[in-house]
């Protein structure tokens, strides 16, 4: 009987331990953690002459620091959970120390920590501590160009630009902490509102997002019943890897924005053949190429090409083949076989060899690559709409608009397609990682961007000539590619799950 007892109990508590999202998440940051403290602890260390790289041993030994605090609060979480059934107000004080890691760069330790100090966690809450981190990151990487020969002429009013916003977003996240709950947010919230939409110049696009999500909060606190977007949006927030994806996309972007009033052009693209393969320092953060021309640089303003092609050419295909899939759709028979069957002569032609023919034919410039990229992948997305404006047009409340006069135009854009959207925005969010994979392929092979702008590609094309004696030159641009690329299939699979009716 107390074997079968004991049995209830471990069942009990595996339950209990599997609901709660922030152990959950706190298992997830443990790991992590401890995987990144390893690859700076294994590259701390100089093989060939053994000798140990100071400063990045003494950044494996903070993040092992906290790591080791964090496999403590994992261990006090899973304890008060198996013991009374909810986290206890001391551990979660704990979270205020652990805020510290913020100093090492370790964003998942810290926004682990934003989440632990906060028992009642909204949505608007959890794009608020994004929206914080971002402008950080964005000050703490606009301020290494201080340790360069020197500086853009604008470095510093953008820092004192960056900084007054940095703290907007910090009352910001106080406020909606204190005035914002699940169902309600204080009316005068409005003006912050406001005010964080005008923030979002600087590229943070969370800021953008919390400020129409206060709004939106505010104007319908009264009104219920005002649509699915709030569960959504919590939804999405509660999806950790999707929110660390979003964060990356959205500093690569921000920076990208920021970087015209920090950054100097120059660095990336002159020649300075006083400081050729440098290795990486406090001056020189990824070290230099083979014209002396600083990588860290480089890289920043590479970032604005593989967002740029890589959005438009989903962006472009997604408006295309949804206007040709939603007409397909519609109209059907013979409407429906012209158009199908011309995308499918198109779909028949690899989509990379479709792209590589058009570069060949008219110039490898950034405009040709959208082009080329785009022309390909509208028979995808064509196909996508018109499976559901097939099966959405045969819904009750589109024939209900057609019994009431509601011509064909209207009934398609007004009805059809806003309500087919959902599968359209999930893969055109999990295709643009291909996009960026796309551009940085044809730019290494020679057919995309010009060769003397700084590109992910065209920068891995150099790196790779350098792999045995300065690797790092590769590693670099390789490592922003795939981690770009992470991040847009994390925040696919996150929207998928969110749009998704069928998911709790």
């Amino acid at each position: 009987m107390s074997v079968i007892t004991e049995t209830e109990k471990t069942n009990t508590v595996r339950r209990v331990l599997k609901m709660s999202s922030e152990y959950t998440q706190a298992s997830f940051t443990s790991v992590v953690s401890l995987a990144l403290t390893l690859v700076l602890l294994a590259n701390s260390f100089d093989y060939s002459s053994k000798e140990v790289k100071t400063t990045l041993f003494a950044a494996a030994l903070a993040y092992a620091l906290f790591t080791a605090f964090q496999l403590v609060l994992t261990w006090l979480i899973k304890r008060d959970l198996a013991k009374f059934g909810h986290i206890q107000k001391k551990t979660r004080r704990l979270g205020y120390i652990q805020l510290l890691s913020l100093f090492t760069a370790n964003v998942f330790t810290a926004v682990f920590a934003f989440q632990l100090v906060k028992q009642q966690k909204t949505a608007e809450y959890t794009f608020s501590v994004y929206m914080l981190l971002v402008q950080l990151f964005i000050l703490a990487i606009s301020a290494l160009n201080l340790f360069k020969p020197y500086v853009a002429d604008s470095f510093p009013i953008g820092m004192l630009f960056l900084l007054v916003i940095a703290a907007i977003h910090l009352a910001s996240l106080l406020l909606v902490a204190k005035f914002v709950d699940a169902e309600t947010a204080h009316p005068r919230l409005l003006a912050l509102a406001v005010v964080l939409l005008a923030t979002a110049i600087c590229g943070n696009l969370f800021a953008f997002v919390l400020g129409l999500s206060l709004i939106f909060k505010i104007r319908s606190q009264n009104r219920p019943g005002t649509g699915q977007w709030p569960l959504i949006w919590d939804k999405i927030t509660r999806n950790m890897t999707a929110m660390i994806g979003m964060f990356f996309i959205v500093l690569t972007f921000a920076i990208s924005i920021c970087s015209y009033l920090t950054f100097d052009y120059s660095l990336a693209v002159e020649n300075n053949y006083e400081a050729l393969l440098e290795s990486p320092s406090l001056m020189y953060p990824l070290g230099t190429d083979d014209f002396g021309r600083d990588l860290f640089s480089r890289i920043v303003f590479g970032a604005r090409i593989s967002l740029t092609v890589g959005i438009l050419s989903t962006l472009i295909p997604v408006i295309i083949g949804g206007i040709l899939g939603a007409l397909a759709g519609y109209y059907g028979r013979r409407t429906d076989n012209v158009i199908m069957r011309l995308l499918d002569v198109l779909y028949a032609i690899p989509g990379i060899l479709l792209a590589i023919a058009i570069i060949a034919a008219f110039g490898a410039n950034t405009t040709n690559l959208i082009i080329a990229l785009s022309v390909g992948s509208i028979p995808t997305y064509a196909r996508t709409m018109r499976a559901n404006v097939l099966m959405v047009s045969n819904l009750e409340y589109v024939d209900s608009a057609r019994a009431l006069g509601a011509g064909d135009a209207e009934i398609i854009f007004k009805h059809i397609v806003p309500n087919s959207l959902a599968p359209m925005i999930v893969k055109a969010t999990l295709t643009i990682g291909g996009a960026v994979i796309a551009t940085s392929s044809l730019s290494y092979l020679g057919l995309g961007v010009e060769p003397h702008i700084p590109e992910w590609g065209n920068i891995l094309k150099i790196g790779s000539t350098y792999l045995e004696s300065h690797s790092y030159l590769a590693i670099f641009p390789g490592l922003a590619i795939i981690l770009l690329v992470l991040s847009f299939n994390f925040l696919g699979d996150g929207l998928r799950d969110a749009l998704d009716p069928k998911m709790d």
